[in-house]
């Protein structure tokens, strides 16, 4: 039952599941049925408060996608302690692509007249098969065999979850209230499926027939479940009992889908009638994919095969996919989407306006985005949003020319539209903003982030919540310290020196798992702010970011009178020029063809050459790097004041000195650099 907001107990309906799917030459059976809650009332209205509320916002978590894609992806629970994991073996429920892939291009007749050689995950998905494109998802920079057979990486809390996590569980309940305990709160739980991944797995490892609608009821159902019994966390259906949510210690919850094949092929009126009334208070009107209510913005070559299964078109005005050719999707000789907001589009942005829910922009081609804006106006400036999202300015050029990126032009609309922008806690390379004093040494860490992050407060001047997008079969902000790919954005050569360099002059740890494993989940959020902090950077605007969501959801359920902010002092200077990794590497050292970073291991870490060692000495016994080593003290003064360069079994290792009173064998061992009678003195 609902804590303080006079609703009544939830009450259960039956949604049965008659049909499955069939795919190749295979099929699922049948599911059991799934209980699915019925409508509810609005709270009662509450009196506006003076007072602003406190804490960030996260705008867009999937705390319950271990049931999309037909619940046969993703390894762990929302609820519960995590268990161990087994390394996705063959027979496996988690991680793995379906063995034989190669039939889905069959689907479309014109389909042997693609040449995928020129996009080497395509070809290896479809021409190949799962066994193996399982194993090349989990080789993707960064995943480091998170998919697959990840036998390296079972076990619990020290392998996964971690930054580069994409098929294991971030958004445990525990970590979400470690979120609001250092300071979330205000989270939009997006209920998320896509058909085209979901019939891409084994058929033994789905729960029921690929239906992007079903997975959204069924976590739909898991998010009012989580409501009911929970004391710390509440949905909200309205801004103000948004704030008495918050105003009472508890995290607020709302309600968003992210679908593709939004509302099926269902009315897409009574569906919205329902959905709503169940408590969802935000739409993406459209995903990865066209659909019904408009354009998409291309941005991965796996969801343009996914257009192209759905359409069988081959578009040669521009080449996204491969070389001369894009799949699926219509676009202009500027490889654009030609196809904005539908005519359904458009009436459901008018009823979703109508209804003063949230319009969700993310994922949007542009010229999808642009009809939504003249709806806007028409509407007196009615708020729009982007959930999760890059600036495209400041992103490197290979990000930067996807449409799914944000140009500035598009902030315009939002701040004119008094709406706010969820920026993406990613690892990817930025650009230098100059403007910030924070220096882009680590790339993918909060250092970068932090280029994005003043781009957006100094140059775009807009509000900015989290878009951290966890659980979204994306990688997050990567440490700057430890050997799990810290600031490798660049290439290997560029992180080892970066690394060295975050401990050389810092600052520091923040002394959490942040420090070595990055983003690994919901409940390093508020490290990721107080690395931000510590960096230079000033966070009041995103610390605050709850109170400009919720002021934004009740500008969309008032009384406007025009444009919320002329937004006329835009300035997108500032952004340094970017320099390839060709250009970059050939500025370092080689020994026998290969670069390295001088001087930029420490004891104990693996090394090819000496000279990349602080102490001089690898252990590597090739000269031309063709076997590893470790990085070995031969001297004490190696290891600085406080350690000594071991002996015996610790043999070219750095050891700490010992306090008075420990067994020593030499006076270097000690801290007083006195031994007697086999005792530090």
């Amino acid at each position: 039952m609902q804590r303080g907001t006079g609703l009544k107990p939830w009450k259960l309906f039956t949604l049965s599941f008659l049909s499955a799917f069939a795919l190749g030459q295979g099929g699922c059976s049948p599911v059991e049925e799934a209980e699915v809650a019925e409508p509810v009332a609005e709270p009662a209205a509450q009196a506006a408060q003076p007072l602003a509320v406190t804490g960030f916002a996260e705008l867009h978590h999937h705390m319950f996608a271990e049931e999309a894609f037909g619940g046969g992806w993703f390894h762990g629970s929302h609820t519960g302690t995590l268990a161990s994991c087994d390394g996705g073996l063959p027979e496996s429920d988690h991680a793995r692509v379906r063995m034989d892939l190669s039939s889905m291009l069959n689907l479309c007749p014109n389909s042997g007249n693609v040449d995928l050689s020129g996009v080497p995950i395509l070809s290896d998905l479809f021409g190949i098969g799962g066994a193996v494109a399982s194993e090349i998802i989990g080789q993707v920079e960064g995943t480091e065999g998170d998919t697959g057979l990840h036998l390296g990486r079972m076990n619990v809390q020290t392998q996964w979850p971690r930054w580069d996590t994409i098929a294991h569980q971030q958004a445990w309940e525990g970590w979400l209230q470690k979120a609001h305990q250092g300071g979330m709160s205000l989270v939009m739980i997006s209920l998320v499926s896509n058909e085209f991944l979901c019939k891409a797995l084994p058929y033994q490892n789905l729960k029921r027939p690929c239906d992007e609608m079903v997975d959204v009821d069924v976590q739909l159902q898991m998010a009012r479940d989580f409501d009911a019994r929970t004391s710390w966390a509440e949905i909200a259906l309205t801004p103000a009992h948004a704030r008495q949510i918050i105003a009472s210690g508890k995290l607020a919850m709302v309600l968003s889908i992210e679908s593709s094949k939004l509302f099926g092929t269902k009315d897409w009126r009574a569906e919205l009638n329902r959905v709503h009334s169940l408590g969802v208070r935000s739409l993406q009107p459209v995903h990865q994919l066209d659909n019904r209510f408009g354009g998409a913005a291309p941005h991965n070559a796996i969801f343009q095969v996914a257009q192209f299964l759905e359409n069988c078109y081959i578009d040669t005005d521009c080449g996204i996919t491969g070389s001369g050719f894009t799949l699926g999707f219509d676009v202009d000789s500027s490889c654009r989407n030609v196809k904005g907001l539908t005519a359904d589009g458009k009436s459901l942005v008018q009823e979703m306006m109508a209804r003063g829910m949230i319009i969700d922009a993310a994922h949007m081609s542009e010229r999808s985005v642009q009809d939504t804006f003249t709806l806007s106006q028409a509407n007196t400036y009615y708020p729009l949003f982007i959930s999760h999202g890059h600036f495209r300015e400041v992103m490197n050029p290979a990000l930067a020319a996807n449409e799914k990126t944000t140009p500035a032009w598009v902030v315009r609309y939002l701040r004119q539209s008094g709406g706010m922008f969820g920026l993406r806690t990613a690892h990817d390379e930025t650009r230098a903003y100059t403007k910030s004093n924070v220096a882009n040494s680590c790339q993918g860490s909060t250092r970068s982030l932090a280029q994005a992050y003043e781009f957006g407060r100094q140059g775009l001047k807009v509000p900015m919540g989290f878009g951290a997008d966890l659980n979204g079969f994306i990688q997050q902000v990567r440490p700057r310290f430890g050997e799990h790919g810290a600031c490798s954005a660049g290439f290997a050569v560029e992180a080892d020196a970066q690394k060295n360099q975050q401990r050389l002059t810092g600052p520091g740890r923040v002394g959490s798992d942040f420090d070595i494993y990055g983003l690994a989940h919901v409940g390093l959020l508020p490290d990721v702010v107080k690395d931000l902090k510590q960096l230079g950077v000033n966070t009041t605007g995103l610390e605050s970011s709850a109170e400009t969501f919720i002021r934004m959801w009740e500008r969309a359920n008032s009384t406007r009178t025009g444009m919320a902010d002329a937004a006329q002092d835009i300035d997108t200077s500032g952004v340094a020029p970017y320099v390839e990794k060709a250009t970059r590497e050939a500025q370092y050292p080689q020994i026998c063809g290969k670069h390295y970073a001088p001087a930029s291991k420490t004891f104990g870490e693996s090394c090819r050459f000496d000279q990349e060692c602080g102490s001089g000495t690898c252990s590597a016994n090739d000269a031309c790097g063709n076997t590893t080593g470790t990085c070995v003290c031969t001297a004490h003064a190696d290891c600085g004041t406080s350690q000594y360069c071991g002996w015996g079994l610790n043999e070219g290792k750095c050891q700490p000195k010992k306090a008075k009173g420990a067994i020593c064998a030499n006076g270097f061992e000690c801290l007083s650099n006195s031994c007697s009678w086999l005792t530090c003195r």
